[in-house]
């Protein structure tokens, strides 16, 4: 199930096992927000913007502090299971990891979608066709940056998950791409 990481705590215990954190069932919280076809889950301190038109649909939850880790696991898959109950949602992804290129010249803003495998993005690096492998910091939420001049470049990406897995999609922006268009690259 993908996370839109919100500050806030519902009254609903959960229970959350994740992949790369020692695994095992801990007690946590999280609810869902924006109605049954998920249509007002907007914003949220991921960066992801309106989580229905980017294809994440009805599989968000906001979670409480104590698994958002201050914004380290937005896109990462848990299980959960209600604590009265057995049931459980696993995490799918189709389709490959969407880079959204924002910013300008010397401000390159990447915001990291639909990651598959465990879901987050621990590690981001940038190439272009005219330098070497960049390691980008983060900004917030999954929205990654650089302050290189990249303009007039092919673009590659280097995404590392928690779990250690690296995916690198090479030259998935052409040399005239431009600020807010996304491009879709590998997938785990």
């Amino acid at each position: 199930m993908d996370i839109l990481g919100v500050f806030l705590v519902s009254s609903l215990p959960m229970l959350k096992t994740i992949h790369g954190y020692g695994g095992g069932w801990s007690n946590a919280h999280a609810t869902f927000y924006g109605g049954d076809d998920a249509s007002r889950t907007i914003g949220g301190a991921c960066g992801y913007g309106n989580l229905y038109s980017q294809g994440y649909g009805t599989s968000t939850t906001a979670l409480s502090t104590a698994l958002f880790n201050k914004g380290l696991t937005c896109g990462v898959c848990f299980e959960i299971k209600c604590v009265a109950d057995n049931m459980w949602v696993a995490c799918k992804k189709s389709g490959g990891i969407r880079f959204s290129i924002n910013g300008h010249s010397y401000f390159n803003l990447v915001l990291i979608t639909n990651v598959g495998g465990a879901g987050d993005a621990v590690s981001v690096s940038i190439k272009g066709s005219r330098t070497g492998w960049q390691v980008m910091s983060r900004n917030w939420g999954q929205n990654w940056q650089s302050n290189s001049y990249m303009n007039g470049q092919t673009l590659s990406f280097k995404v590392t998950t928690s779990d250690g897995r690296s995916v690198i999609s090479n030259d998935v922006a052409p040399p005239n791409w431009a600020f807010g268009q996304t491009f879709t690259g590998g997938q785990f």
